[in-house]
């Protein structure tokens, strides 16, 4: 039989390590800043919007209504620092509305 080993470590520091190792948190920082959009526009952009994309710090958004996208261009400073806020990192730092 094998020994188990004593040294034990937390679950988040294993994932943080294995998302490190991996080189994966640009993949999963542009899922969480797609989850944070639709979780803080609400159920009325998120008709509109047909497609997310983080992409070197930008976040290129595709919207349905030009009504909107004018509306929303308006308050583009004000959606980064919801969006950072909202993932406790600086991930966003320009918004492009198409």
């Amino acid at each position: 039989m094998s020994k188990r080993h004593k040294d034990q470590q937390k679950i988040d520091e294993i994932l943080a390590a294995f998302v490190e190792n991996n080189k994966l948190e640009k993949g999963l920082d542009g899922v969480q800043v797609e989850a944070a959009w639709r979780d803080l526009m609400g159920n009325g952009v998120q008709a509109y919007t047909q497609h997310i994309k983080l992409h070197n710090g930008t976040l290129y958004v595709s919207l349905t209504s030009s009504v909107l996208r004018e509306e929303l261009s308006y308050g583009k400073d004000k959606i980064i620092a919801m969006i950072n806020d909202e993932l406790g990192k600086d991930v966003v730092q320009k918004v492009v509305l198409r």
